[in-house]
Parts: C-alpha cells; sequence; structure tokens
C-alpha cells in the first residue's frame, strides 16, 4: 500500500507518540503528521525504551524526509544539580533541528525563550493548561503552543481567543488527577510523576470509607477508562484546536500504527467502518472507553472501577469444560495464534491449537460457530472469553505502508541549449544543467520518454505528481543521462529535507537582583474552619490561609493576615482573586497580592525568579525537595538574584491527587472520608462541589528553618494545633 500525505495546507495535525524507533516507523507510515518522543533523560515517561543521542539524530533526519515534524518532550520538573544538562540536551537538539520541545517547568520554559529565541518550545500538559489566564501567559513569554489539560472541555478551548496554538489529547490512557498535579507517587514510594517516574497508583484497587463504616470496597476507584473521541471527530474538526494529540509512549508499535491509521481516515474524511475498526482496536489495547471531559463525560461514564488492565474485545461464552478442552460458542471470529482471556477467572493463553465443532484442528472458526481450545490453564468454571490479541491484525503491521512525498519536474530542451532539469517539493528547488541538446539523427527522445524517466522513483520518498516538459521535437537526450541526472536531484532533495532546521540562535541571559523587603521568616497556614483560625490568630500566624470564601469573607476586613485559597485549576482564576490570595495556578499577577501555593512545582531557582517577575512574592517550595535541597535552594537564589521570600510545607496532609468531578460519589464538603489501600493506610478525600482531593496518609514533616514555616491543619483539632506548633 502507497499512501500520500502533507501536500496541503493542513487545519489540524495529529500528532502521535514515538516510545522507540519501532513506535515512530509505524507513526511516519501510517500518516501522523508530527511524533513526540523523548531522550533518555528529562521526558515524562522515564521507563519507555526512549531515544539515546544517536537515535534522535536518526529519527529527526528521517521524520523531516517525509514532513514529518518532532517534538521532544523535556516535560520533568528540573532541579537545580540538573540546570547544566537540561541545558546541553537543548543546544544538542537544537543543534539537530529538532522542531520543538515540550516543557513542563515554568523556570525552564522562561529561560529557553531567553537563552535559545530560534526554538519552539511549547508548555506541555504537565504544566496544567487549565485557564485562559495561563494561556495569556504562555503567549506573552513566546511559547508557540500550549497542550490543555484533559479535563478542559472543547467549548472551553473553542472560547479561548488567545493567539497561541492549542494542543489536546484525543485519544489513548488517562490521569485521574489533572496532569502535573499528582503527588501519589511521589509521597507514597519516592517515585515522582512530575518526573517521569509515575507508579500508577491510580490503578491500584482502594476501598472508600466514611468514618469506620465501608461505602464501597476493594475496587479500582481511581482507575480510569481509556479516552476515544473517534465519535465525535466532526466537533474535533469544527474545533480551534490545531493538534490532535494520541497519547501512547509506552504502547506497542501496532497499537501506534493502528491508531495513527484510523485516526488519519478519520481527519481526512474517509469512509470506514468504525464499529469494526473498535473492535479491532479493542483487541490491542482496552479498558473501555470514554469521550472524557472533554465531551462532558459524566462521572460514572469516565471509570472503570472493575478493571485497570487490558480487557480485549469479547468474543463468546464459555459452554462446556472437560479436563483436556474448552467448548466455546463464538460472537466473534477466532484464529489460531489469538490470544484469549476468560474474564472472570483473569486466566488466559495464546490458542496454539484450534479445533471447529467436530473436534478438527483448523486456523479459524467464525462468528456464531462453536469451537474448542486446549485447557491449558485449568479451567473450572463457565466463564467469559475475550480475546487479547489478533495474530492476523498483527501480521497486516508488520508489513508498514510507503509512504510517499508528492514532488514535481520541470524540463527545458531545445536544440542548442544545454538540458535543464528542475525537482521541487513545494519548499525547495534543485537544478542540474547538463549537455547541449542535439537534434536526433535517426530515433528522436519523445516527450513520454522524459517522463517516463524521470519518474521512475522507486524506492525512493518520493512519488511525481506533475511533469512539466518544454522541448523541441526531433530532439536527442540519452536516458542514461536523464536517470542520472535524476537519480543526482533526488540524492539533493533528500539530503536537503533531512536537515531542514531554523538557525541555531544562543544568547546570553542576565538577570537582575531583586532584593524584597519583608522579612522571610514566620510562619503560615492552611486552615478549613472558625475553631482552626481562632487558635492559628492567637499563635501568631503572618498568614492564615483559608479555602472556605464564605469563612475568608467573615475575617477579611478585621484580620489583615487572612488570605483566601482561590480554587486549584480554576478556568477563569483572575475572576476568583480577592484581596490577598493563595494562588495554585500560573498567570500574570502583578497588580494582585498572591503568595504561589507548593503546587506551582518550584524545584529550581529559574522558576522561583521568573515566578517574582509576574506578581509572585512569595512562593511555596516544591513538597518533592529535600529539607537538604530547600537549604541549597534558598543559599543558590540570594546569591544569584537577591533575597527571596519562600514558604517550606513543615507540617501537613500533602494534597497528592485533584480531579475533576464526584468520582466517588461523596457528600459535598464533608472531610470524613477516606480510601484505604491495600497496606491499610488512609487518604482522607472531600469533595468540594466541583473537584474531588485527595491528601496523603501521613503528614510531612520538615525541619527547614531558613523560611517561612507553613502548616497545613486539616482535621487537626485546637489541641493539637497548639502542639504541633509550639514543638
Amino acid at each position: 500500500m502507497i499512501t500520500y500525505w502533507g501536500d496541503v495546507m493542513k487545519k489540524h495535525e495529529l500528532l502521535v507518540p514515538a516510545g522507540n524507533m519501532e513506535c515512530l516507523y509505524q507513526a511516519v507510515s501510517n500518516g501522523c503528521d508530527a511524533v513526540y518522543l523523548a531522550s533518555k533523560s528529562f521526558g515524562a515517561r522515564k521507563f519507555a525504551r526512549n531515544f539515546t543521542n544517536e537515535e534522535l539524530i536518526e529519527a529527526i533526519k528521517y521524520c523531516h524526509l517525509y514532513g514529518v515534524k518532532v517534538f521532544v518532550t523535556m516535560n520533568t520538573l528540573i532541579k537545580n544539580n540538573e540546570v547544566e544538562s537540561f541545558l546541553e540536551q537543548v543546544r544538542f537538539l537544537h543543534k539537530n533541528g529538532v522542531d520543538a520541545l515540550i516543557v513542563q517547568d515554568f523556570g525552564m520554559i522562561c529561560l529557553l525563550r531567553e537563552m535559545f529565541p530560534n526554538l519552539e518550545i511549547h508548555a506541555s500538559t504537565q504544566a496544567n493548561i487549565s485557564s485562559k489566564d495561563v494561556c495569556r501567559l504562555y503567549h506573552d513569554l513566546g511559547v508557540k503552543r500550549v497542550v490543555f489539560a484533559r479535563e478542559v472541555s472543547i467549548d472551553e478551548i473553542n472560547s479561548i481567543d488567545v493567539d497561541i496554538e492549542k494542543e489536546a489529547f484525543i485519544h489513548g490512557a488517562l490521569c485521574i488527577s489533572y496532569s502535573g498535579c499528582c503527588l501519589m507517587s511521589s509521597m507514597l514510594g519516592g517515585r515522582s510523576g512530575n518526573r517521569g517516574e509515575c507508579a500508577g497508583c491510580c490503578r491500584l484497587p482502594y476501598t472508600l470509607k466514611k468514618g469506620d463504616k465501608v461505602v464501597d470496597d476493594n475496587k479500582y476507584l481511581l482507575s480510569t477508562k481509556e479516552l476515544n473521541t473517534t465519535e465525535e471527530i466532526d466537533k474535533l474538526l469544527d474545533s480551534s484546536i490545531y493538534s490532535f494529540k494520541i497519547e501512547g509512549r509506552m504502547k506497542s508499535p501496532l497499537y501506534v500504527g493502528f491508531i495513527t491509521r484510523l485516526y488519519r481516515k478519520l481527519i481526512d474524511k474517509e469512509k470506514i467502518d468504525l464499529s469494526f475498526e473498535l473492535d479491532k482496536l479493542k483487541t490491542i489495547f482496552n479498558r473501555e472507553f470514554t469521550k472524557g471531559r472533554m465531551f462532558n463525560e459524566i462521572d460514572s461514564n469516565f471509570m472503570n472501577t472493575s478493571s485497570p488492565n487490558h480487557i480485549g474485545l469479547e468474543i463468546g461464552k464459555v459452554l462446556d469444560i472437560k479436563k483436556d478442552k474448552i467448548k466455546i460458542k463464538l460472537d466473534y471470529k477466532l484464529n489460531q495464534g489469538d490470544a484469549i482471556r476468560f474474564l472472570n477467572s483473569n486466566k488466559g493463553f495464546i490458542v496454539n491449537y484450534l479445533y471447529d465443532k467436530n473436534m478438527k484442528l483448523t486456523s479459524s472458526v467464525d462468528c456464531g460457530e462453536i469451537c474448542y481450545v486446549d485447557n491449558k490453564v485449568e479451567l473450572d468454571c463457565i466463564d467469559i472469553v475475550s480475546k487479547t490479541q489478533d495474530h492476523l491484525l498483527e501480521k497486516e503491521f508488520e508489513k508498514l505502508p510507503q509512504r510517499k512525498v508528492k514532488v514535481s519536474f520541470k524540463v527545458k530542451a531545445f536544440v542548442g541549449d544545454k538540458l535543464i532539469i528542475e525537482i521541487s517539493d513545494g519548499e525547495s528547488v534543485f537544478c542540474e544543467v547538463g549537455s547541449v541538446v542535439e537534434k536526433a539523427i535517426s530515433s528522436p527522445t519523445t516527450r513520454d520518454n522524459i517522463e517516463k524517466q524521470l519518474t521512475k522513483l522507486g524506492n525512493t520518498p518520493f512519488v511525481c505528481s506533475e511533469c512539466s516538459i518544454e522541448m523541441d521535437d526531433d530532439i536527442f537526450i540519452s536516458l542514461k543521462e536523464l536517470n542520472e541526472y535524476r537519480r543526482c536531484l533526488v540524492d539533493k532533495l533528500v539530503e536537503e529535507r533531512e536537515n531542514r532546521k531554523k538557525d541555531y540562535i544562543e544568547k546570553e541571559v542576565s538577570f537582575e537582583k531583586i532584593n524584597t523587603v519583608e522579612k522571610c521568616v514566620g510562619k503560615s497556614c492552611f486552615i478549613y474552619n472558625i475553631d482552626q483560625f481562632n487558635i492559628c490568630n492567637s499563635l501568631g500566624f503572618d498568614r492564615i490561609y483559608i479555602n472556605n470564601k464564605e469563612l475568608y469573607e467573615s475575617l477579611k476586613d478585621k484580620y489583615k493576615n487572612v488570605y483566601y485559597v482561590v480554587p486549584r485549576c480554576s478556568f477563569d482564576v483572575k475572576n476568583k482573586l480577592l484581596e490577598n490570595s493563595l494562588v495554585s495556578d500560573y498567570g500574570i499577577y502583578n497588580e494582585y497580592n498572591v503568595v504561589g501555593n507548593y503546587t506551582l512545582n518550584v524545584t529550581n531557582i529559574y522558576t522561583a525568579y521568573y515566578l517574582r517577575k509576574i506578581g509572585f512574592d512569595k512562593t511555596t517550595l516544591s513538597v518533592e525537595l529535600t529539607d537538604n535541597e530547600i537549604e541549597e535552594f534558598i543559599r543558590l537564589y540570594n546569591d544569584k538574584f537577591g533575597n527571596g521570600c519562600f514558604e517550606v510545607l513543615v507540617y501537613g496532609r500533602v494534597e497528592n491527587m485533584i480531579i475533576k468531578g464526584n468520582i466517588l460519589n461523596i457528600d459535598t464538603n464533608d472531610y470524613n472520608y477516606y480510601l484505604e489501600d491495600a497496606k491499610k493506610r488512609s487518604f482522607p478525600v472531600y469533595y468540594d462541589g466541583v473537584n474531588t482531593h485527595i491528601l496523603n496518609y501521613e503528614n510531612k514533616v520538615s525541619n527547614c528553618i531558613s523560611c517561612i514555616r507553613r502548616y497545613d491543619f486539616y482535621v487537626d483539632e485546637v489541641d493539637s494545633i497548639k502542639k504541633i506548633v509550639n514543638n
């Protein structure tokens, strides 16, 4: 099969993941417009195979040859001791022609925009692009594109009139928490999701309790279905989203090839049997499907609490079981070499031997028929049969389709003039000037002869779409000469396409020193009720953060040390800001009195510096930093940028997740709910009317002293607060 793409102006881009070279070949061959991938460091999928620097050079050349863009994910949080190696990798990628970097770390985004003005930067979904305010911020910083949080609806995306490219996920695995806001893996095992090390805590079983009462027992209460927007493709094509992104850098080459081809056909409005294609997809990877928050899927249709793993395509039912054979009634065709799983017993195997209804060996059994398979797993109960691997589909995708780039030729062949042949791909033109054209003595070279020789592009990446020939009659041109010119022109065009890149420019960045005039020691606290406020106010807290708006309003006129906690992940942050605010999301707040929350993920001094420039006079440092890293952070910052003002969480339950909706179906603002894991650890959980919040099972404790010490009191009583603060 030969396919042609890339010859028309695109309204939308199909952006596909590549965890390794095999996936990249599948993505390109099956019609992607761009790929995203990672080097061995700084990508948010540390456990994918990823690319060595040598492979990155090869990947960029290969993709550019076919007109495919390459975006490299540099989307982990960067610590101070990693900045130089991060910048070195950026230099390498920029010099070798990467089309853009996808970056999470705010400090690195700002620094890269100043250091490398010719390098395109995309703000990662890990940067929590969930508001129009952050879109404006990144536009003003010179960021080319934002990757929206999966929780933002298509109507909200369409309503944003900021002149910035919009990218959104349309297929693949979903994080249950807002991306970049999940600290669960980090807090439980030191594997930071913000640094590419997510342990998948959301795919584990939990029990929901209210007090001591079990509400929902031992289910996968945080496990989402797979995002699938194939049925909403028309709405996507009519939207302001430019780039349609598919998740899957940990997925197989088969998955990447299949899903790329499927969405390519949908975007190009080819007629397909979508139900048939989705059945095939289910055999590759299926956790059940959801349209996602982009299309306002309700909570119950968003979750799969039964299984966090691939469940395949349900193809039939077990009718009878013998010691050596299993009798199955099929609703779908089954082939020798397919993999099946019995869903209730969770046992499965490859069907090495398949028998028809007469117990004769066969290569396939059709839908509606009876078949037998060997009982290799000692199945002992009636069960549902699912196909989890399709042997013939895998064979189909082993042979890559030939992707071709359209080129045109122009020829001028006049007697007495030199032969001129040009090749063009629409961007570049190369010319070969041959020998003087002679008048034919006996057998003239025809127009068809010339066109036939030039369009013999065979195994090259090109196919001829047009051949324009101006010529005299009765001329002679050696066919061997035409072949040589064609090969030379093709080689030149290949070389040029493989090495297309922007000019490398690196500027020296100067930093102004901004010394704070306030004292940067003392203490602050986060409280939930009036009793907590009264005791904290009596204990002399410099700032008291209140997430209850009504309580804040009742206190703000009398107490100047109270701050309103702006709801996290709000679509319109500025409209929720009050006189004094603790802010969890990025935006430009120079005209406001705001303190930055630890949810801003400040792990290096550059993030703190640039936050200061956009209005954050005080910032809470990341809870993922150790005490030693915090002390070193403050020293480095003060030496380079002048005295800073930082808060550090020294006591309290870290917010591990923030989840859109009420996925656990719990009462609003009821603080008696807990999620219990297999180790009997209890995680407080509450729903605020918009989002579900999951806190850590234990309090974080820090001994940092060269900063503002922050205490977060969740359900702490008055007496315990006194002891904690005075301890």
